[in-house]
């Protein structure tokens, strides 16, 4: 039930090479600590330049100290070596890197002071100097969330978030005694994690950007549909982006494929009229002639998806044709290839994430690269394609692709990998209850004195549309590194096995996942790789409402941790943010309530459990609020169950507090080491939050 709808995370310019490290003491590798996490630069969102010979690409860090974190943005050369940092993150983070069509300008959002406040485009110029405020969209117009450069350089095409959201942080945000208004709230789609509660007047709608006079103006006439995804066409005439044109838009996901004139105030033309979703990102052809999109499925199997590529006439004449409608598996970002013979795409397969490329006129689909790892971004010009990779051993970094091989261009982690010694994650499958294969990753400690049979923590991977991948993973290295063996499922409802394979839990979750999770863990007892009397269960999102499942289902582990779970979903209608997949999939509780019932058996049958387990969750998630966790805590402690639950202040689903992130990760630490290997240790730690204490106390005291 759980698919995050985004990615999640959020400067002067100085053209200087990076210079050699100077010599320093050498450090004796060591396996991956937790402050060795808080070192780890995520690197993300490659854009190749017009002309091919520079990759633009973000950085992001966290300071524990200033418990703050901050994206800046980088450069480097095709051939490897310049590698050049642009912006800074003490004058705010950067966002969304782009570069102008003639290459002479590097463009990106930031919140940084500036001459009107709020997320603006901002421009530094190629060859040098200061970063320069480009727009001017006040709160009162609303937030830009994306934009584009027009072909030729002179408009930008804005995606700007009108108001009517208030945050899910306003009341704790609050000065005490200072009014807040009440919040009226008339629509169905109510509550957005992150965004909070939506109101009637919030809309995502597209506005055209004139740079030369800086003014916007809503791109299309009529009514308040919601617009993204917005694209030029080559030409810069047209703009095709997608939206919801239905009657009753929030109480489906049927979005399609448009196209409007790049006028302001033009009247949208629907490309596409499949009943189910029809999204973004959209691709013209090199020609203009034809855009590339996504198609997923209906409704009804909303949580269940498995986009497949297709293309359409920018004409309208035709129908759309599914290039991958024979490729079992999911496709994400197309990009056309120069010659507009083929699409570029990322596949998510089988404990991998690859580029491949996608005939248009045959329809086969090429693996671009067969080594096992993961990619989260691609960009291509000029015949040059960037690559985002990650392996079960390196963080991401930019890599240059041709003919199948991966050349690094960027080494961020360079000096950290050398100091580590880090475990890798190897393939395993076993044969669940009923016949079908299911696979997974094991993760073996790689420490002198660690033998066989291991203490074991199975990690369950949120979603359930997601999968357990050959990509870095701070989870499997520190547990690791800890002498846990780490074994991640890719239970029925994961993706990159086909579309079957994901339905299969639709309507009647906890049976499947436990019987493959069960399986894999018998099979990995059965092969003398872990000890069964020492074996912990944890996971985040549906990984948490899964060990909520395992828990109910099964005493076998000696310690759990439920992250952002729940184990009633009658108990979350309403609450949360997925009344479409209540209605849709499970039905209204007053139509189905035995369906509730039967898959709210962790709760409603908790007198089954008798693992200690651990709860946690953030104040402000509305994914998967912490009442669920609160239900189950609650239930625990009725029952005299160990148990625990651990609320974070203004925390959404995914954490963005540095100190709140290392916090969770040592009450895990101290919960399995406790319940599992059978340690005496304190289930507190808080050492960041004890010196806050003291400053506190320092300021009142005068």
């Amino acid at each position: 039930m759980l698919r995050p709808k985004f990615g999640l995370l959020l400067l002067s310019l100085a053209f200087v090479a990076v210079a050699p490290a100077m010599a320093q003491t050498a450090v004796k590798p060591h396996p991956m600590t937790l402050n060795d996490v808080f070192r780890v630069k995520n690197v993300g969102n490659p854009k190749v330049s017009p002309g091919g010979n520079w990759v633009l690409y973000t950085v992001s860090t966290m300071d524990l100290k200033k418990d703050e974190r901050t994206t800046d943005l980088w450069m480097v050369s095709w051939d490897g070596k310049q590698d050049i940092q642009l912006t800074y993150g003490y004058d705010g983070s950067v966002s969304s890197p782009q570069w102008s069509p003639d290459g002479k300008y590097i463009s990106f959002l930031s919140g940084r002071k500036g001459k009107v406040k709020g997320t603006q485009v901002w421009v530094l110029s190629r060859r040098g100097g200061e970063a320069r405020q480009l727009t001017d969209v006040t709160k009162k117009q609303g937030k830009i969330e994306a934009y584009r450069w027009s072909p030729d350089g002179k408009r930008l095409l804005l995606t700007v978030h009108t108001g009517g959201t208030v945050s899910a942080n306003a009341f704790n945000d609050a000065k005490e005694k200072k009014y807040i208004p009440p919040i009226v709230i008339t629509r169905y789609l109510f509550k957005q994690d992150i965004i909070g509660y939506v109101t009637a007047k919030s809309h995502t709608f597209l506005y055209l950007y004139d740079i030369a006079i800086g003014k916007m103006k809503k791109l299309t006439a009529g009514k308040k549909y919601d617009e993204r995804n917005g694209v030029w066409s080559p030409d810069g005439k047209e703009i095709a982006f997608i939206s919801n044109h239905t009657a009753e838009p929030e109480r489906n996901i049927n979005t399609d494929v448009f196209v409007v004139a790049a006028k302001a105030g033009s009247e949208p033309r629907q490309l596409t009229h499949y009943t189910g979703a029809d999204v973004g990102p959209l691709a013209w052809s090199p020609d203009g002639k034809e855009i590339a999109f996504l198609r997923g499925g209906h409704t009804k199997y909303w949580q269940y998806q498995e986009d497949r590529l297709a293309v359409i006439a920018a004409d309208g004449s035709g129908h759309a044709t599914v290039l991958t409608a024979n490729f079992d598996r999911p496709i994400h970002d197309p990009q056309w290839t120069p010659d507009g013979k083929h699409v570029i795409a990322l596949v998510t397969d089988d404990r991998n994430r690859y580029p491949a490329s996608i005939n248009v006129a045959t329809d086969t689909v090429k693996r671009m690269v067969d080594s096992e790892g993961a990619s989260w971004g691609h960009s291509g010009k000029m015949g040059h394609e960037a690559l985002l990779w990650t392996t079960d051993t390196k963080p991401n970094e930019v890599y240059a692709l041709s003919d199948g091989h991966l050349r690094q261009l960027t080494h961020q982690n360079a000096k950290l990998l050398s100091e580590l010694v880090l475990a890798r994650a190897g393939n395993m499958d076993a044969t669940s209850k009923d016949g079908t294969r299911v696979d997974g990753l094991i993760t073996l400690p790689d420490q002198a004195g660690a033998t066989k049979p291991y203490p074991m923590l199975l990690w369950i991977h949120g979603g359930p549309q997601g999968q357990s991948a050959h990509g870095f993973s701070a989870m499997r290295q520190l547990f690791a590194a800890r002498g846990y063996a780490v074994l991640n499922v890719n239970y029925r409802g994961s993706d990159g096995r086909g579309i079957a394979y994901q339905k299969a839990i639709w309507a009647n979750w906890g049976v499947d996942e436990v019987q493959d999770i069960e399986a894999c863990v018998n099979k990995v007892i059965q092969e003398g790789i872990v000890d069964p009397k020492r074996m912990g269960v944890g996971g985040w999102s549906y990984g948490g409402i899964t060990t909520d499942f395992m828990i109910a289902s099964t005493n076998e582990f000696k310690a759990a941790a439920a992250g952002a779970g729940m184990g009633n979903p009658l108990g979350l209608y309403g609450v949360d943010e997925y009344a479409n997949q209540y209605n849709f999939e499970l039905g209204p509780p007053w139509k189905n309530l035995q369906t509730y019932l039967k898959i709210g058996y962790p709760l409603l049958h908790a007198d089954r459990i008798h693992t200690p387990t651990l709860f946690m969750g953030g104040t402000s998630d509305f994914n998967v609020p912490v009442v669920g966790g609160e239900q189950m805590y609650e239930a625990l402690q009725t029952l005299h169950v160990p148990s625990a639950l651990i609320v974070y202040p203004q925390q959404f689903h995914v954490f963005t507090r540095p100190t709140y992130i290392r916090d969770r990760f040592q009450y895990w630490f101290n919960w399995y080491d406790k319940w599992v290997l059978g340690k005496n240790v304190k289930l507190t730690y808080l050492p960041w939050a004890k010196k806050e204490a003291k400053k506190e106390a320092k300021k009142k005291a005068g």
